[in-house]
Parts: structure tokens; sequence; C-alpha cells
């Protein structure tokens, strides 16, 4: 019953927006300045139709867990590039490709995971838009919404995230403070058994495996507090559903920009897999069943000097099992913890950065948990880098 009232109320509120927001989802906000190709000819872009950017960040990590040094090395973290641009006032793309990943096409949406962005979209009027293809789901959070080689670190939840998937987003623009969003999508890349490898018996994967998300983004204070809130229904097997919450909420005081992200995921079918990878440590490989998690994220910036900022992050997160089976108790099987801290560094007005960051997670697992032999950690990097969204032409 509950899915049906989920989905219902997404329904009732499908209408989408902005066409613009397509073009700057996960996009970094400050990628300002000429491209290359302005400054290697002089001669100045006239089109908006065409623009390519490369999206990197690389950095020299030193690694530790529990006190003792486990690894120093050089390490790139996320190598992309994008390509966007208005075709005309209403037709509109983007593409974004993972260079250090595999190409292999998935066995539902023919896409490598490798593609983030395979999409066309059409501005219908000056409030309604549709996009097309492969996309980044519109789950709320504002760390979700971030341009990946501005994280250097993902909570759980984001880890283990399945998010670029094939469909269309509905979106309706209310005004200049709100707009919603309506999506359909693949509830996932390639085949079920791809996904979740062994399941128990009873279960049957789904004949229309789609996903449904309504989404929120909101301006309010004259943009002081701002909101990106998501509900999203996704079907993975007969009879068995994932439910996913996601309520960021951004408060920006000029200098200081915080934002509180709150994450909850209900899974009839183990589809982030924490609770199944606790159990694979004992040699079960069946996918585990009614799984929980809980993520919470604050994260606090404070621009000392305009091309100094100094940032805080904590990260709170749970796995649990809600109904009891034949192999896991019901209850808490991990906490883990996050701890950020760091200093970014920004010599010109570009996105271009350097940073000096300390990165600390704890692994908290309980007695029922470790019965299946793991044990707690406690894994810590430091890291010197850059980041740096090239705008090539």
């Amino acid at each position: 019953m509950k899915k049906w009232i989920l989905l219902c109320g997404l329904c009732t509120l499908s209408f989408p927006a902005l066409y613009a927001q397509h073009l700057d989802m996960q996009s970094s906000t400050d990628a300002g300045g000429p491209a290359l190709f302005e400054r290697v000819t002089r001669l100045e872009k006239k089109t908006d139709a065409f623009n390519l950017y490369l999206n990197m960040q690389g950095s020299f990590n030193v690694y530790f867990n529990n006190g003792n040094e486990e690894q120093t090395s050089f390490r790139m973290n996320q190598l992309r590039i994008e390509a966007k641009g208005n075709i005309t006032d209403r037709i509109y793309y983007r593409y974004r490709q993972r260079l250090n990943r595999a190409n292999n096409a998935q066995s539902l949406d023919n896409l490598p995971t490798s593609i983030d962005y395979a999409a066309v979209g059409f501005h219908v009027t000056d409030q309604f838009s549709v996009f097309a293809g492969k996309q980044c789901t519109a789950f709320g959070g504002f760390e979700f919404d971030l341009n990946p080689i501005e994280v250097y670190q993902y909570c759980d939840m984001l880890e283990y995230m399945s998010n670029f998937l094939t469909g269309v987003d509905f979106s309706y623009r209310l005004n200049d403070r709100h707009d919603f969003h309506f999506q359909v999508v693949d509830s996932r890349n390639g085949s079920f058994k791809e996904m979740y490898g062994k399941v128990p018996d009873n279960i049957e994967a789904s004949k229309a495996p789609l996903g449904y998300t309504l989404n929120w983004n909101g301006s309010m204070l004259e943009d002081k507090l701002k909101t990106r809130w998501s509900a999203s229904i996704f079907h993975e097997a007969k009879k068995q559903n994932w439910y996913y919450y996601a309520l960021g909420t951004e408060v920006n005081l000029n200098r200081f920009i915080g934002f509180l992200d709150f994450m909850y995921s209900s899974e009839d079918l183990d589809r982030t897999g924490i609770i199944s990878e606790i159990t694979a440590n004992d040699g079960y490989d069946t996918r585990a069943l009614d799984t929980r998690y809980l993520s919470l994220v604050l994260h606090l910036n404070y621009r000392v000097l305009p091309k100094l900022n100094l940032f805080a992050k904590g990260m709170y997160e749970t796995a649990s099992v809600e109904k009891a089976s034949d192999l896991l108790a019901k209850g808490k099987y991990r906490t883990s913890w996050g701890y950020l801290a760091g200093i970014e560094y920004y010599p010109m007005e570009e996105n271009l950065h350097f940073f000096l960051n300390y990165i600390g997670r704890s692994f908290q697992y309980t007695d029922k948990a470790k019965i299946f032999g793991v044990g707690n950690s406690n894994p810590q990097r430091i890291e010197l880098g850059l980041v740096y969204q090239l705008p090539v032409f």
C-alpha cells in the first residue's frame, strides 16, 4: 500500500522545471574566465552552442589505518570530459564522461558506467522543460548536487549509490525561487543479476525496473536559505522496492556557507549493499533483505579571505536490518563516522584551487556484525592536491 501512496503523490505533482538547471547540476559554480581555445588563438568565442570542459581532481596522499601508515602515492581522483551548450533558445544538451572508468556497455541501458550525461533538453515554455537521456538522478541534498571534483570524500550513502541513470526529467519553474522536478529513469544500468548477484529463491526481477523521483529546489530569505528535497521510489523486483528520501538545507551568510543533508534509504532488497558485504565476509553470498540506511552530513565553509577558504565536514551513518531472517537478526550492524578539515586556496577567479585536507573515517560494527568476521577500522589520509574545471572551448 505505501508504494502506491507514494507513487500517486509523485504523479500528482509531476510537473518539472528550469532547463538551465540540467546544465548546472553537478557543475562548478565559478568556472569563469576565457576558455583555453580563446587564450591560444586570441579569438573570442561567440557561441554558446558548444562548451568543453576538463574536470580534474588530483592529489598526493598519505594513508593511515588504525594509526599505522599504509601507503603514500599520487592519485587522479576525478577526471571527466564534459560538453554542453544551447543549440537554440529552446534546445540544449549535455555530455559528460569519466575518463578513468571502464567503458563496457551495460546490458539494460546499453551505455558504459563511465558516461554520466548523454542527454538532450527541450525548453517547451518559459517555465516547463523536458530533459531526456542518461542523466543524474534528481535526488535532493547539497553534496549530491556538487561537481564530483569538489567532493573530497563522499558519505557511504552516496559512495555506494548508482545515480547516473537513463530516463526523462520534467521540470516546472514556479518562479525565481522554486522549481519542481518529476523524473522517471531505469532503476539500474545493467541486468538484475549484475547488480544484485545471488538473491533469495522467492525474489524475481521486475519486468518494469523503473524509478520515480519528485524533487523540490527552493530559495528563501534573499537566497540565505535554500532547500533541495526529494522523495523516490524504485521498483527493484516483484514486491521489492527501494524508498529513498533526501532533504538538503543550506544557509548562506556571505562569508559563511553551511549545509545539512539528511538521507534515509529503506530497501526491501539490499541495493546499497553494505549489509550484504558484511555477510559476504563470512561466505554468505545471498543478497540481504529489508535493510535500512541513515546518513547525516554537515558541511561548513568559512571564506577567511577572498582567495582562502576553511572548511570542516562531519558525517554520521548507520546500517541496519529492519526484519529478522534466518541469517540476520533485526537491528543495527554498523555505525560510521567521517570527519574532514581542510584549507583551500583560490589563486584565480576561475575554478582552480589547491587544497590541503585531513580525512578520517571510523567504522564501528556491532556484535551482530562481528559474528561474520568483520572488525572495527579507522582509515585516515592526508592529501595535498588541486581541483580544476578547465574551460577548453
